[in-house]
This record gives structure tokens, C-alpha cells and sequence, in this order.
């Protein structure tokens, strides 16, 4: 899925469909409400995955974007039975506790990784290729790669294996590539000018040359993830990409829609962030061939990790600074994304409401909001629910025999949770 700003499109000779939208610099808009605009995705939605192109215009912001939307909803699996058992990690300071600490058990293999990102992205194309190179090149913190190494190491020790096979290799390359791809994805879409420190790729090379790498980079990660020859993998995976595009219609079709519940939150949460690795862990046990029911236990794990990560990120944007954040404070909620904290708060007080729904059109009513959802409860109702994501992938790792793979898979949650403690 895709959408871009009219003022900024760079597609070439020729074009882009941009609908009758009439965009200038002195046009006036037609403005269709966010109810209407959720009406045509799910109208879209509805026809067989045909493509719609969809307008809408924000009041405030005076500027228009084109959706093309498809793919249709998955449903959500369910969460593991059972009392959560204790976290089995000693007590540390969050000062302390950091990804490469934990993650050094797979040192190697990150090394290893990061060796063959770029070569396996192949250079038939140099534009696309150095389009590429800039956010490999950017680093990040490689938490999936490193989530399907420790993963397969903790499931080879069950099946016998000595070492990795190739097929872990590999899974681990074809994640962080589709974890890349949707990143260059993201950026046109939020209309970002960094990541990581550096420019963004269509901040250097445009928005049609950011969409085809970032398209690109799907389509090679699907080749060599057909290459795998392992059905079930493939399938895995492929239901990601199309999650993607799924979260980014759910997202895009319930923006400032104060009757979102939270169950849909959660749905589009998994689409965006969990569903990505939830596949990583599951599709490393299966390369490691161990009990189906341990790999279940495994895409549990993913699953319920991505939502605890998705929903702490969520907190952050309304705890942290713009300093903290890298960008302003309650910039989702400014957008029209009702997260977590927006959703318990909005079950309390009707002047959230009131506020949200006028899309914020007086000055100062942001903060305002922002102010509200922490005064009634919101953080600490979402906090919450972070910890009851935690507490069931922690319970998701007791299929695992103890090991420094798994102490790190158990670290990697309580990370998670410290960056609200």
C-alpha cells in the first residue's frame, strides 16, 4: 500500500492518477469526512481486492493523498492458556539492560548478516541499489534478525542440530529486508526526512524511486524466500507483506474515529508490527524442525512480543520529549491515530471526544488532549495491557529448554517493559 502527498509526487513522465482531486495552490478542496473515506475503504475492500483510489483532505492541513488500497483482513490468532509464570531474569536498572548486551549470544550471526544484507539485495538496478545501501547502511538495531538467531538456536538445541543451518541464514536475511522495505514504505507515507540519524531514502532520491525500492526489495525478498522451497515458510511470510497494506488501510480508514475500540487497535497493531515477528520466530523453529506445537509457541511468542513493543512505543509518544522521541510529542495522536492510551482515556472523559473528533482545530487543543489522556488514566491502563502482552510471551518460552538463547529471549521482553518503567 501506498500513499502520497500531491505536492510532493515525483512519478516521472508518466504520471500518476491522482483522481479528480483538483490540487493547486489556490484550489479549494472537497473535503470528505473520515467517516465517508472509511465507508470507501471498506466499500473497496469488498470487491474482490480491486484496487480504489481514495481522496481525502485534512481540514487543517490543507493537502491531499491517494490511497490505493488491497488486501483484504486476516483474523487474529488467539493468546496461549495457562497462568503466566514469573519473568526469570535477575533485577536490573534500565540503564543496564540494552539490545547488544542480550544480543551478543548471536554476535556472530549478526556479523554475518550484516556482511550479506547488501549483496543479497543484488545490484542489477544501481539506483535502487544505493537507495537500499542508505538505510542498511544507517544501521538500526537488527531486533529481528537477531530474534530468528536466538529462536533457531534455542529450537536447534531441542532438535539436535550442532549449528544454523543455511535456511536460518537466509530467514534471518529475508526478515530484515522485509522489515527494510516496509521502513522506506513508512517514511513516504508519514513524509519523513529522517531515519536513524540519516535522510530518509525518498528525502534523497525522491518518492518514485523510494516506492520502487522499496517494492524492489519485496519482490527479491519473495524470490529468495521462494527459494527456501518450504511451503509453509512461504506461506508464513507472504501473509506478512499483505498485513502490511492491511494495517495501513485500517489505520488510514479510522483516523480521528473516537468509536474505535480497542480490539481493532490491537488487530491493526498485529498487522503493522507483530505480525512481521510473530512469522520470524515461528518460520526459525520451523527451520530447526521441532514439534509443531513448539513452533506455535514460538509464533505466540512473536506475536504477543510485538504487541507489548507496539503498545510501549504508543506510550512513549505521549511520555517522552520531541528530544526523546525524534519527533514532536503526540504526533499520532495529532495525525488522527487513536492508540492505546487515547482509547482508555477516551472511555472517561467526553471532552477527549469533543476535542478529538474536531480534529483539533483550535489552537492549543492538542495539548489539551494530550494533557487529558495523561490525567485519566490512559498511560497507566495501557501500561497494562504492555504487561499482559509480557507476561504471555514470557509464558510462550516455557516450551523451551533453559539456555543462554532463551535468557535472552526472556530479557528481550523485559527491555520492552523498562522503556516505561
Amino acid at each position: 500500500m501506498m500513499s502520497v502527498a500531491c505536492r510532493s509526487l515525483d512519478f516521472g513522465p508518466t504520471g500518476f492518477d491522482l483522481v479528480a482531486c483538483g490540487c493547486s495552490s489556490n484550489a479549494q478542496f472537497d473535503r470528505f469526512s473520515r467517516r465517508n473515506y472509511a465507508k470507501g475503504v471498506s466499500k473497496s475492500s469488498s470487491r474482490g481486492y480491486a484496487a480504489k483510489k481514495m481522496v481525502y483532505c485534512q481540514r487543517r492541513i490543507g493537502r491531499c493523498r491517494v490511497f490505493s488500497t488491497r488486501a483484504p483482513e486476516t483474523l487474529l490468532n488467539g493468546v496461549g492458556q495457562g497462568p503466566p509464570p514469573a519473568l526469570d531474569v535477575k533485577k536490573e536498572s534500565s540503564s543496564s539492560i540494552s539490545l547488544a548486551s542480550f544480543f551478543e549470544v548471536v554476535a556472530d550471526d549478526l556479523q554475518i548478516l550484516n556482511q550479506n544484507l547488501q549483496s543479497i539485495v543484488g545490484a542489477e538496478n544501481p539506483v535502487l541499489m544505493s537507495a537500499a545501501e542508505q538505510i542498511f547502511g544507517a544501521g538500526g538495531k537488527r531486533m529481528r534478525p537477531a530474534l530468528v538467531f536466538l529462536v533457531s538456536r534455542a529450537t536447534a538445541e531441542i532438535a539436535g542440530l550442532k549449528d544454523l543451518t543455511i535456511k536460518h541464514r537466509r530467514l534471518a536475511e529475508i526478515i530484515e529486508m522485509i522489515h527494510t522495505a516496509s521502513l522506506i514504505h513508512d517514511d513516504v507515507l508519514d513524509e519523513s526526512d529522517m531515519r536513524r540519524g540519516k535522510e530518509t531514502v525518498h528525502q534523497l532520491y525522491g518518492t518514485r524511486v523510494a516506492v520502487l525500492a522499496g517494492d524492489f526489495m519485496f519482490a527479491q525478498s519473495s524470490w529468495y524466500l521462494a527459494n527456501l522451497e518450504n511451503l509453509e515458510v512461504i506461506k508464513l511470510i507472504s501473509q506478512v507483506i499483505k498485513d502490511f497494506a492491511s494495517g495501513e488501510i485500517k489505520q488510514a480508514s479510522s483516523l480521528f474515529d473516537c468509536e474505535l475500540e480497542l480490539e481493532e487497535y490491537l488487530l491493526k497493531s498485529f498487522y503493522k508490527t507483530a505480525s512481521l515477528i510473530a512469522a520470524s520466530t515461528k518460520g526459525a523453529a520451523i527451520f530447526s524442525g521441532v514439534d509443531s506445537n513448539i513452533a506455535e509457541q514460538m509464533y505466540e511468542y512473536g506475536r504477543n512480543l510485538g504487541l507489548s513493543f507496539q503498545i510501549v512505543d504508543d506510550i512513549l509518544d505521549f511520555t517522552q520529549s520531541a528530544e526523546q522521541l525524534g519527533k514532536p510529542a503526540g504526533s499520532d495522536l495529532a495525525k488522527g491515530n487513536l492508540t492505546a492510551p487515547v482509547i482508555f482515556a477516551l472511555e472517561k472523559e467526553p471532552k477527549l471526544r469533543e476535542i478529538v473528533e474536531s480534529e483539533f482545530c483550535e489552537t492549543g487543543s492538542l495539548n489539551e488532549a494530550i494533557k487529558l489522556v495523561k490525567s485519566c488514566g490512559g498511560i497507566e491502563k495501557a501500561q497494562d495491557l504492555a504487561k499482559q502482552k509480557a507476561d504471555l510471551a514470557i509464558q510462550n518460552l516455557q516450551c523451551l529448554p533453559q539456555s543462554a538463547f532463551r535468557l535472552a529471549l526472556e530479557k528481550m521482553v523485559k527491555y520492552n517493559l523498562e522503556r516505561i518503567d
